[in-house]
């Protein structure tokens, strides 16, 4: 069955409804579902473009946008609180030879 311009699109949109609601509600597995049907979906739209709807393109891209940057402001939150913790991810530096290096810098939470 050949899937028409409008379902990609619904599905899209579907896909973005439930990134945001998982985000929101800080569910890691509702978020990684909809983050692949959102792939999917964008890989039909790749595939042939519906340039017709081009308003219904922008509105969603408007919308992935927003959800970047609740994405963004959850990491943030993430890492503020891994630091109060003492924990922080690793993070990449360069030697004097220019060579990439990770850096883990961990602090106990407890001595004992």
């Amino acid at each position: 069955m050949k899937l028409g311009v409008a379902d990609p699109l619904q599905q899209l949109s579907d896909a973005l409804d439930g990134e945001r609601q998982a985000l929101v509600e800080h569910d890691v597995q509702a978020l990684v579902a909809a983050t692949s049907l959102k792939l999917e979906a964008l890989r039909i739209l790749e595939a042939r473009p519906p340039l017709e709807h081009a308003d219904r393109l922008r509105e969603l891209a408007e919308r992935n946008r927003a959800n970047g940057v609740l994405l963004a402001r959850r990491r943030r939150e993430v890492s503020w609180a891994l630091r109060q913790l003492g924990r922080s991810e690793a993070s990449s530096a360069y030697d004097a030879k220019g060579q990439a290096h990770l850096l883990h810098t961990r602090k106990p939470l407890a001595v004992a």
